[in-house]
């Protein structure tokens, strides 16, 4: 995973450990770095962020020994994007089951994004990984215009055992959503995961029609699926759910095919909302806990 981004962020160790610590000669190194950056699909926003700050952490510092710069300058860097990866809102998922059972209530989670992220593999595992904390979940097939979305939902739900709620191939996906919670409240379910139909950002009729569900349903989570493989396009993506709907979180989905990584720096920056967790495969298990400090880390070794 990320290995163009890794090999970009440790080429700019490398050349600065070799260099005067002075805004002369770091300024040229740090442009060929963001141009790197874009290339590895960090938005342009955020990877100027990432060289300014640099530039300004590095500018005037003196150090002797070689290995002392080397660890400095990677210190720096780790931290600069420990800055931009680090939302102030933190979402522990677990925790707010926990209080929406005492308050007698589901957590109701709206999941959005455009087609193709794999949104609907994504609320299988995530229907798995509530199970496997001895939750029970109840699924919503508010994707009411894509042929065959409601099958795909249905066969999730079958091999999962749990349910589904589904209405007619047109139907108004709010209902849908509505009714899903009407079901877990009568029958105790403590999680409603709500699956929409996937739609081009820019198409503000079903923008709407997305702004009409959380209106409705008033969910406690609204979560954008990404494909990470989207390149730059993550991040517009990020700016006009966010915009629209008003995102709590992100899931980044394929990371396992992602060689430059570029997309969860967009994303995180973008939205100043968490990713929440990365996808790593098709299989139920394959969704991982995303930690800032564990993916600066990975991208630095």
């Amino acid at each position: 995973m990320f290995e163009k981004l890794k090999a970009g962020l440790n080429g700019l160790v490398g050349k600065i450990t070799t260099t005067e610590l002075n805004a002369e000669q770091l300024h040229p190194i740090l442009s060929e770095f963001k141009l790197s950056l874009v290339e590895n699909d960090v938005a342009f926003p955020v990877a100027e962020r990432i060289c300014n700050e640099m530039e300004k952490r590095l500018d005037g510092v003196e150090v002797k020994r070689l290995q002392d710069r080397r660890e400095l300058v990677k210190k720096n860097l780790q931290e600069v994007l420990m800055e931009i990866l680090s939302s102030n809102e933190q979402i522990d998922l677990i925790k707010r089951v926990e209080l929406k059972k005492k308050q007698g209530e589901a957590l109701v989670i709206v999941f959005v994004g455009i087609n193709g992220t794999g949104k609907t593999t994504t609320i299988a595992k995530m229907t798995k990984f509530f199970m496997k904390r001895g939750f029970s979940v109840v699924l919503a097939c508010s994707d009411t215009y894509r042929a065959g979305s409601i099958e795909q939902l249905e066969e999730h739900a079958r091999r999962l055992k749990v349910r589904m709620i589904k209405h007619k191939y047109g139907a108004d996906p709010a209902a849908v959503a509505f009714d899903a919670i009407k079901h877990a409240e009568a029958h105790g379910v403590d999680v409603v995961l709500v699956d929409t139909a996937g739609r081009i950002q820019t198409n503000k009729n079903l923008m709407n029609e997305l702004v009409k569900i959380k209106r409705v349903v008033n969910p406690d989570l609204t979560l954008l699926v990404v494909d990470a493989l989207t390149g730059n396009d993550a991040a517009a993506q990020a700016e006009e759910f966010n915009a629209s709907v008003s995102l709590d979180g992100t899931i980044l989905t394929k990371v396992d095919a992602d060689v430059k990584g570029g997309s969860a720096l967009s994303v995180t920056h973008i939205t100043g909302k968490p990713i929440l967790f990365i996808g790593i495969g098709q299989a139920y298990d394959d969704l991982r806990s995303f930690t800032p400090e564990e993916f600066t880390q990975m991208i630095l070794k």
